[in-house]
């Protein structure tokens, strides 16, 4: 496996495997990998010939009081993973790599990145989306690979992939927990030892919210009253948003009639957060 660090040098590489007829996976990372990063590795090495994992913490999706200069890294720590989960080349650029000084192009979306995340990171998603169409420019891979935890994210790129006719199927993985419930997540090293406990709120919270709609509860505004009520049992919790939307369009729904995206970030501490289940 190589770790690869500027454009010119990743462009033949996938040039060449393209002259073979080899698919490409590309996994999308901001870098400190845990084993949520390493399944969609694993998936997309089960589904491509030649995997490239993308190892950048991106500036532009950050606000300006956001964490990008404390956001860990660590890139020995990533090649182990990359390498035990199949990759093939990790590409890891600086900044000055991918923006130009001069940059004033920008990929913006409406709508599906208003709500949600996007009312508290209003220039998050205008970078998700930057980055993300590079990425697929440099790389020209067959299929990209998301977690479901990042759900607006998902939902965001596929519509992105849609509406500018990128020839890339995005494939969706499965959020993966710690043994007690906690997503994973590479803010979770933020947390002291007395905020991890605190944390699981947001997963048994949105458990109970999942049980109460399988037992026929269809109400959404009763289902996010109490999924709050319970959040806000945990003194070390602040509810920025608990939503329940619609899991295509991510627009509010009141009934809970058709698959919806039942989604929440919370500040355990000064660490924001997010956690999300779907409905069937």
């Amino acid at each position: 496996m190589k770790i690869i660090t500027t454009i010119e040098e990743l462009r033949p590489i996938i040039k060449g495997w393209k002259r073979e007829g080899l698919t490409v996976g590309l996994v999308p990372t901001m870098g400190y990998l845990h084993d949520g990063h390493k399944s969609l590795i694993v998936k997309a090495v089960a589904e491509n010939d030649k995997v490239v994992v993308s190892d950048f913490v991106n500036p532009t999706q950050f606000g300006a009081n956001e964490d990008l200069s404390s956001y860990p890294r660590d890139i020995e720590r990533d090649a182990a993973l990359c390498e035990a989960a199949g990759a093939d080349i990790i590409f890891h650029p600086e900044p000055e790599e991918m923006y130009y000084p001069d940059k004033c192009t920008f990929v913006d979306m409406d709508k599906l990145t208003k709500g949600l995340c996007g009312k508290t990171r209003p220039v998050h998603f205008s970078g998700v989306c930057t980055v993300v169409s590079k990425l697929f420019n440099i790389v020209t891979p067959d299929r990209a690979y998301f977690g479901q935890k990042d759900a607006q994210q998902l939902a965001v790129i596929k519509r992105m992939v849609r509406d500018l006719n990128f020839d890339i199927t995005v494939v969706g993985c499965p959020i993966v927990r710690e043994a007690d419930g906690l997503a994973l997540s590479s803010r979770n090293t933020y947390l002291s030892d007395e905020e991890r406990k605190a944390a699981l709120i947001l997963n048994k919270s949105l458990t109970l919210g999942k049980e109460m709609i399988e037992a026929g509860e269809k109400d959404a505004a009763k289902v996010r009253e109490a999924i709050i009520k319970n959040m806000e049992t945990e003194p070390l919790a602040k509810v920025d948003y608990v939503e329940i939307v619609d899991n295509e369009n991510l627009e509010p729904v009141q009934t809970i009639d058709v698959p919806c995206l039942v989604a929440t970030a919370v500040y355990i501490g000064k660490t924001r957060l997010i956690d999300n289940f779907v409905t069937a």
